[in-house]
């Protein structure tokens, strides 16, 4: 027999809501080696991650890769940590009660808006069922991931589909896809750029980093390269940049295996003996800055760049509360709630014939 969760109890005099669940990608509780454990070890356990053979996976995970790794993430983690905790959850949460607000002002004011990670807290499975107990009866789940990977995208989709398993009664669900070019996303990005230009001046070359992931994934069909290179492309389009004044690669490479070249380390390696100037790099693909970001890119990109021979190295922060991109995302999520959101007025309208219909008198 099936065991459902408890539904939460059901009430007549209450009105349908309709919820937004944002999901990222998740950070530990804290920047220790015991909190950077079970954190490594769920997000490392997803297959969608980590396409390799069962077996083969569990030994080096459990023999080599969380006897070691936890301490070495958990100094990373202490570089970039802040006094409200991790910057990717302390963002997610900032942009969340932001969208709210900027849906609030566009008209959607009774929705319910959330935010989830899919490896660690808040979880996927705690979150739904908050919703659900406010009343959602039809849910929109926007992964913030602008382009779409299986490792990524997917996995947080698979996430949202395995709690809703468990419930009875489930709630009618919607899913972005991707935004990789959605306009106001790139013009909040071209925006983010021009911000630093205004304050630091242009510099001789902008490096747009993304996330990697294993080159087969692309041969096997996943779309993740090819809306790098057009994000890419399209925020160079509208800063108004040459072939040769800007430069797409990928970071975060893990394992022995092949990944989405170039990669990023090669390309700042390479601009700082070509004796680059002044080099401007951002990370498109990161809503919130995040380890990868403010660690990787910021810090040790920042030593990779200047150890070779370069100059004045400049990271452009992330997205993160920039109210263009607060717009755009609440431009697309409405855009997304087509049909589900009545205005109060229509939704009075409706409850009053509704009443008529049953022999209320008006």
């Amino acid at each position: 027999m099936a065991d459902f969760k408890p539904e939460p109890p059901f009430r007549h005099d209450y009105t349908p809501k309709t919820g937004v669940l944002l999901m990222n990608l998740g950070t530990p509780q804290a920047p220790t080696a015991k909190a950077l454990r079970p954190y490594l070890k769920e997000f490392l356990s997803d297959r969608r991650v980590i396409e390799i053979p069962r077996a083969l996976w569990w030994l080096i995970l459990n023999g080599v890769i969380l006897n070691t790794r936890p301490a070495q993430s958990a100094k990373k983690y202490t570089a970039i940590w802040e006094k409200d905790g991790s910057p990717l959850y302390t963002h997610t949460r900032k942009q969340a009660a932001l969208i709210k607000g900027q849906l609030g002002e566009m008209g959607l004011r009774d929705l319910v808006v959330d935010f989830a990670m899919r490896y660690g807290e808040p979880s996927v499975e705690n979150v739904i069922a908050r919703m659900r107990e406010q009343g959602v009866e039809r849910l929109l789940v926007v992964p913030l991931y602008p382009q779409y990977a299986a490792s990524s995208s997917a996995t947080a989709l698979d996430q949202v589909f395995r709690s809703l398993m468990k419930l009875r009664n489930m709630p009618e669900l919607r899913t972005v896809r991707h935004f990789h070019d959605d306009p106001g996303y790139i013009r909040a990005l071209a925006e983010q750029v021009r911000s630093h230009w205004r304050q630091h001046g242009r510099g001789d070359k902008l490096v747009m980093s993304f996330h990697g992931v294993p080159r087969f994934t692309r041969d096997k069909g996943d779309p993740y390269h090819c809306e790098c290179q057009k994000t890419g492309r399209l925020l160079a389009e509208e800063l108004g940049l040459s072939q040769q004044e800007y430069q797409v690669c990928f970071q975060s490479r893990f394992g022995r295996a092949e990944w989405l070249q170039p990669y990023t380390s090669e390309v700042l390696t390479q601009l700082g003996k070509d004796k680059t100037g002044k080099l401007d790099i951002l990370c498109p693909g990161f809503i919130a800055d995040c380890l990868e970001t403010l660690e990787e890119i910021a810090m040790e990109g920042k030593e990779t760049f200047l150890s070779h021979g370069g100059g004045q190295y400049r990271y452009i922060s992330c997205l993160n509360e920039n109210p263009q991109w607060i717009l755009a995302i609440s431009t697309m999520i409405k855009k997304n709630l087509s049909g589900w959101c009545e205005a109060p007025e229509e939704n009075a309208l409706l409850r009053q014939q509704r009443a008529q219909t049953l022999g209320a008198k008006a």
